[in-house]
């Protein structure tokens, strides 16, 4: 799965990149936790041009009566999410890209579970394969999104059995087209990241609570380094 993640560095480049229109203002952020707020790159309805939102971060689907369900609904998984009904549409025409540099997954050990903080070995920024949605049975639409999870490669397979899934640049302009909807196009897109870039390390358990968003968490702990 992926519960945390971060938003550190700057996106100019890869928002230039991805030919932007609108970007909000970002700040630095270390441990990014459902239901917040997230910067994603869309296609905007209706005008075909990108821009870069802030979406809520827990997809909640168009035909849900209780809100509360993004709760449960962070990420999505690669497998399934063409056929299941909560990502489908989604999947069909909302597709995002939700901007990264790193992400956490804990490590079970024993009885306990340790942090980890994964990211490229240069440190660059990437996105992850998201979807969103509106949620309009208030007197408020909300916008939210997931992000899509496949299984692990070799870097990430002594740590955790899901990785969320990070888009090769190539695949980003037919990852953003709604008008591409073929499943058989979009899904070989969902496969884990070449892990020879990649570099994972054990960080604090500060990071366990989202009320830590500082850059201490991601601090490696020099005690299980090797």
């Amino acid at each position: 799965m992926c519960g945390r993640y971060t938003q550190k560095e700057t996106f100019d480049n890869l928002l230039k990149l991805l030919q932007v229109v609108n970007t909000p203002q970002m700040k630095p952020r270390y441990n990014i936790a459902p239901t917040q707020l997230v910067a994603c790159v869309r296609t905007m309805p209706g005008d075909g041009h990108r821009e870069c939102t802030m979406l809520k971060w827990g997809l909640i689907p168009s035909w849900a009566k209780d809100a509360s369900i993004g709760n449960t609904m962070i990420n999505a998984r690669g497998e399934t999410v063409p056929e299941k009904p909560s990502f489908k549409k989604s999947f069909q025409s909302r597709r995002c890209l939700v901007l990264a540099d790193g992400f956490y997954e804990w490590k079970r050990e024993g009885k306990t579970k340790q942090p980890y903080y994964i990211r490229f070995h240069d440190q660059r920024p990437f996105v992850f394969a998201g979807l969103w949605e509106r949620w309009a049975k208030t007197e408020h639409a909300i916008e939210t999104c997931t992000i899509i999870t496949t299984h692990p490669n070799s870097l990430m397979e002594p740590i955790h059995q899901r990785m969320p899934v990070i888009l090769d640049s190539q695949a980003y302009r037919t990852w953003l087209n709604p008008d591409i909807q073929d499943a058989t196009r979009l899904t070989p897109l969902l496969t884990p990241f070449p892990s020879d870039d990649m570099e994972a390390f054990p960080v604090s358990t500060m990071v366990n609570s989202p009320m830590n968003d500082r850059p201490e968490c991601l601090s490696p702990l020099e005690s299980l380094l090797t």
